[in-house]
């Protein structure tokens, strides 16, 4: 089949590259906290499911897009015997995958791929079941995904999704929250009276991905939702979590269900938003139980052509009419196409310096600490100056983007950044947790850079001033 062509208003490749380092992040900044969490996801969404279970019927063959860690293809596999496939657009967050399989103490495993929802490396009608879950409001155009999806479900097949925000007509819509744990104290107090969801611009957690540059489409309301699966899908069965923070959402949840004529959450649901759960059968003929291949590369396609790909003893696929080829790397295929490949995942090179990988240090000048972390999420502390130099190896004026981690702190965190001695600007980091800047360079060959951190302070138990930590620094062309 032709390959359809990078739908741009669908997901920028910006926000592609954002959700890389994201879901990298998510997955290894925090281990412990993120297999707390990843637990009590796949306790939600396996409650949904055997719910839905009836209707969903047969499993196998599965994909799971925007799958992080592939912890909920883990239970996918271990608790409901299904077989199939975990796909994200960080390499990283998968391989991650393999941590918490040990953690967790399960055997049965999916087969790892990063790959892109809009443009599925699998063929038309292979599959049984797809799931997706916290992933269709990243996407511009929820439609194009749904397309796609459609494509590679078998006649019959089911398109499983979940925990996607339904947009509430009950808020004045003043800014954007983080997450609860970098909420300032006046925050988390009006969440827990069920105030603060009246007032925020959308759904809760938004701000801080907005903030690292991931956009997320928040405005579909129960209405657009089930207009958009009826056209695309020929049967669905939902399920509807309103949400109850506090005793004001609680009550206004409690008068919208006695006036709904059928006694039925749907009003509440466009008062206050929540989450939707939905299947959605694709019509044609009931397909009924299906054997996962002996060779998984049947159910896929090139990337680049569309052509088969085969798979040969080195565990490496091939496709045979492009040349196309993907190895399996740390137990994950990397099956983008070779131009967001090349680009998303572009190896050693002198305008980045990923604090995961060797050989970073030759970039870096006086001011840093030992490296820290763990694999996929290293870090490097510095005190109150450090220095680094970035080579502009595709010419231009560039854009420099700094990722970093701030703990939580009294006061604000004052980070400044210059080049060869002339300010470029200073930030404030007013809450703890993950932070990305950016601003723009002058085309030059190389840039010898300066960040300066205040206040700093004495590490506990140990001699070292402290400021924020780094964790990717890179250059970036100003024209994207």
């Amino acid at each position: 089949m032709a390959i359809k062509q990078f739908d741009a208003a669908a997901q920028s490749f910006d926000v592609k590259r954002a959700e890389v380092e994201f879901h990298n992040f998510a997955s290894l900044g925090e281990p412990e906290r993120a297999s707390r969490v990843y637990r009590e996801e796949n306790m939600r969404r396996g409650a949904v499911l055997k719910a839905l279970r009836e209707f969903v019927g047969p499993l196998t063959p599965y994909l799971e897009i925007g799958s992080n860690a592939g912890h909920t293809s883990l239970m996918l596999e271990n608790e409901f015997g299904a077989r199939g496939f975990a796909l994200d657009i960080s390499a990283d967050s998968l391989r991650h995958g393999y941590a918490l399989m040990d953690q967790w103490g399960v055997t049965k495993g999916p087969v790892r791929m990063a790959g892109d929802a809009l443009h599925l490396p699998f063929r038309d009608g292979s599959l049984q079941t797809v799931f997706a879950f916290q992933m269709l409001s990243q996407f511009m155009d929820i439609e194009s995904v749904l397309m796609e999806v459609k494509r590679v479900l078998a006649p019959g097949g089911v398109f499983f999704f979940a925990e996607e925000p339904m947009r509430r007509w009950m808020t004045l819509r003043l800014w954007r929250c983080p997450y609860e744990e970098q909420m300032k104290p006046w925050e988390r107090r009006l969440n827990r009276w069920g105030v603060l969801p009246f007032l925020v611009q959308d759904v809760i957690g938004a701000g801080q991905e907005e903030s690292f540059g991931i956009r997320q489409n928040h405005t579909m309301n129960l209405g657009h939702w089930h207009a958009l699966i009826r056209k695309h899908f020929g049967a669905q069965e939902y399920r509807l979590f309103v949400p109850e923070r506090g005793w004001l959402e609680r009550a206004v949840k409690k008068v919208a269900v006695r006036l709904d004529p059928y006694g039925s959450q749907w009003r509440a649901a466009r008062l206050l938003g929540g989450t939707l759960a939905a299947a959605c059968r694709k019509e044609g003929g009931d397909s009924g139980p299906r054997d996962w291949p002996e060779a998984f590369e049947e159910l896929l396609q090139c990337p680049d052509c569309g052509g088969e790909l085969g798979r040969d003893a080195s565990e490496i696929l091939r496709c045979p009419a492009c040349s196309y080829s993907a190895e399996l790397e740390g137990g994950v295929y990397n099956l983008l196409n070779s131009r967001d490949r090349r680009e998303l995942y572009p190896g050693d090179r002198p305008d980045i310096i990923d604090f995961s990988r060797p050989g970073h240090e030759a970039s870096l000048g006086e001011g840093w600490y030992q490296l820290e972390g763990v694999f996929g999420n290293r870090y490097r502390w510095t005190g109150a100056e450090a220095q680094l130099v970035l080579t502009n190896v595709r010419g231009g004026a560039q854009r420099l983007r700094i990722r970093g981690y701030r703990q939580d702190r009294p006061e604000p965190t004052r980070l400044g950044v210059s080049l060869g001695g002339a300010a470029l600007g200073e930030w404030m980091l007013d809450r703890p947790g993950l932070f990305v800047i950016e601003t723009d360079l002058p085309a030059a060959e190389s840039y010898r850079i300066s960040l300066t951190v205040s206040p700093v302070e004495k590490e506990v138990g140990g001699d070292r001033l402290l400021g924020v930590n780094f964790s990717l620094i890179r250059l970036l062309p100003r024209t994207e």
